[in-house]
């Protein structure tokens, strides 16, 4: 993406998330209400990767979100590591219902930490917040994860969209704060590595939250 494509577009800023996490936390649940407002139940789960984009703003500035939605399954493993080359935000969700998704962050958050951007900006997303009936994983818990491995924090529901839109900006909001801070270069942030074909780019596949 060149500046004059930017200036185009009308953003001020182009930034690259990746949803990351176990099946069935909720990522597409997540990236679809971002997107759309909507909730939509009983489909299936997202295979390969599942793409969005949204124009925000923040502090001012508007940017351009390109999101990254990958497959949770072992099996896509490989192939959805390719899509974390260039991130400057990741969301990082596990399901408060079920433990074994919270358990598995440390490893997808090792995956975050090795191929994407060093300087990545992680928000650990808590989702199915309305289940709290259900809840496995406490909320102290988790914060104290994030508080040691120095990422943000926060609980949603794709359901209800409770704090939705609130984890994309809070991420997109710290990416800003480092670049006015000078600590990210944002030019670095259009020579991002992209997939070079739109057969890469699977049909929207949602997952059951």
């Amino acid at each position: 993406v060149d500046v004059s494509i930017r200036m185009t577009e009308a953003f001020d800023y182009l930034f690259k998330f990746v949803i990351i996490g176990d099946t069935n936390a909720g990522k597409s649940c997540l990236l679809r209400y971002f997107l759309e407002k909507k909730f939509k139940k009983g489909t299936s789960h997202t295979i390969g990767v599942e793409f969005g984009s949204k124009v925000v703003t923040v502090a001012g500035r508007k940017v351009k979100l390109q999101i990254w939605d990958t497959a949770g399954q072992e099996r896509f493993r490989s192939v959805t590591r390719s899509y974390y080359r260039g991130a400057a935000g990741c969301l990082l969700v596990y399901d408060i219902t079920s433990r074994e998704t919270y358990e598995n962050l440390t490893s997808w958050l090792r995956d975050a930490k090795k191929l994407a951007r060093p300087d990545i900006t992680v928000v650990v997303v808590g989702n199915k917040c309305d289940c709290k009936n259900e809840r496995e994983v406490t909320l102290l818990e988790a914060s104290r994860f994030a508080q040691e491995n120095d990422l943000l924090f926060m609980e949603t529901s794709a359901l209800t969209g409770e704090c939705v839109d609130e984890v994309f900006l809070k991420c997109t909001s710290s990416i800003v704060s480092k670049i006015e801070g000078g600590l990210i270069d944002p030019e670095s942030l259009l020579r991002q590595d992209q997939p070079k074909s739109q057969d890469d780019i699977k049909d929207a596949r949602t997952c059951t939250c």
